[in-house]
């Protein structure tokens, strides 16, 4: 089992007003993706086949193309098996090229999702490796959110002590997931419309975040943000 880093400094619990200027796009559900444990990985198509929790789409965002946010089309993600034409062990498309190699934006889809089964204050973020290589992302994304177009100045709280260089590997045309809560207290907040989403504060401008609509609104307050999985039942026990 492979060692998650610690960053030297706390991560901040909050950061007021999350500034991220991107707009949604159209895209498409994804499965599968890659395994932030490479000396036990596992098949991700077979991870993903079981389960009650099943996604349905809310937003999307699709990889802009040369750095500009006009990209469309639809992303599938492809899961890559351990030790497949050894994909999983070396050259540009192992796990040791992304954990020196951060994602960029550029390469991204990202789309949030409402789980069928999970609690109704829950959200699925899902982001997609569209390039030909591995990348790596920090071990969760950044999320906020917003009501008609205006940021509610609240961010989710990710799990502290984690963070610095590259933690969690993609493989090309395979997906991260994250869950995030927007109230699992169940108390009084505002109403947001839209999550705002940055994939890895740690290495990506503020400039490279997306704002996607959701379908179902809903009230936040003190929201959790969970670690980056490969799938969406794990990702919602990764809070």
């Amino acid at each position: 089992m492979r060692t998650y880093r610690l960053r030297t400094t706390a991560l901040a619990a909050a950061t007021a007003g999350l500034a991220l200027a991107l707009t949604a796009c159209g895209g498409s559900d994804s499965a599968g993706g890659p395994t932030a444990n490479p000396a036990a990985a596992k098949s991700a198509d077979k991870q993903v086949s079981t389960g009650t929790v099943t996604p349905s789409g809310e937003g999307a965002s699709a990889a802009p193309s040369a750095g500009k946010g006009t990209g469309t089309g639809t992303a599938t993600a492809t899961p890559v098996k351990a030790g497949s034409s050894g994909k999983n062990t070396g050259g540009t498309t192992g796990d040791s090229y992304a954990y020196t190699h951060p994602c960029s934006a550029r390469n991204l889809s990202v789309k949030v999702t409402s789980p069928t089964g999970a609690p109704a204050t829950v959200r699925v973020i899902a982001v997609t490796n569209n390039g030909s290589t591995s990348c790596g992302l920090d071990y969760f994304p950044t999320v906020g959110f917003s009501a008609k177009g205006a940021a509610l100045g609240l961010q989710a709280t990710a799990p502290g002590g984690l963070g610095g260089a590259p933690a969690y590997p993609v493989h090309p045309g395979a997906t991260a997931y994250a869950a995030v809560d927007l109230n699992p207290s169940g108390g009084n907040g505002p109403v947001a419309d839209e999550v705002n989403v940055l994939a890895d504060k740690e290495h990506m401008p503020n400039a490279d975040g997306v704002s996607l609509k959701l379908a179902k609104p809903g009230s936040v307050a003190d929201p959790k943000v969970g670690l980056y999985r490969t799938n969406t039942r794990d990702a919602l026990s990764a809070f």
